[in-house]
């Protein structure tokens, strides 16, 4: 149950972003996104090392979260809000913007396709959760390595 609720808040956080909030502040905008990606991200690697147990309900959340912040997540990141003190995105995301996007297309499809995968119930198993998380949590870890910066 502990595991359903941290899910639930990775989804409803994602949720909550509004419009006005991201065209007043793109930063926290997209800081936001990458907090509930985080959590769903935690529970994901918890869930797949076995740590939290594995609830085909949790899973559907972590997934449900993850592909409704790719869906949403290359819109703020506007030209100029690469220079905000408060952000650790990479000059090259404005420097190499086909490679960004690509990136985000990436993103996109692996969360695009787990969600796919999991159905309306959630992956059946952890090994089932594993095949459709895996690449999602890959195409985070080399986007990260690219386009943010390491603090």
């Amino acid at each position: 149950m502990k595991s359903f609720a941290l899910a639930a808040a990775a989804v409803a956080l994602t949720m909550s972003l509004s419009a006005a909030q991201a065209a007043d502040d793109p930063v926290a905008a997209r800081k936001a996104l990458m907090q509930s990606v985080a959590a769903s991200a935690a529970l994901s690697g918890g869930m797949m090392k076995g740590d939290i147990a594995y609830s085909p309900a949790a899973g559907r959340a972590a997934i449900v979260s993850l592909n409704a912040a790719a869906l949403s997540f290359g819109a703020f990141f506007p030209a100029g809000s690469g220079t905000a003190a408060n952000t650790t995105a990479s000059p090259k995301i404005w420097d190499d913007a086909a490679g960004f996007s690509a990136a985000l297309a990436k993103f996109s499809a692996a969360t695009g396709a787990a969600a796919q995968a999991s159905g309306k119930d959630g992956p059946a198993d952890v090994d089932a959760f594993k095949a459709a998380v895996g690449p999602v949590l890959a195409s985070c870890k080399s986007c990260h390595e690219a386009y943010r910066v390491q603090k």
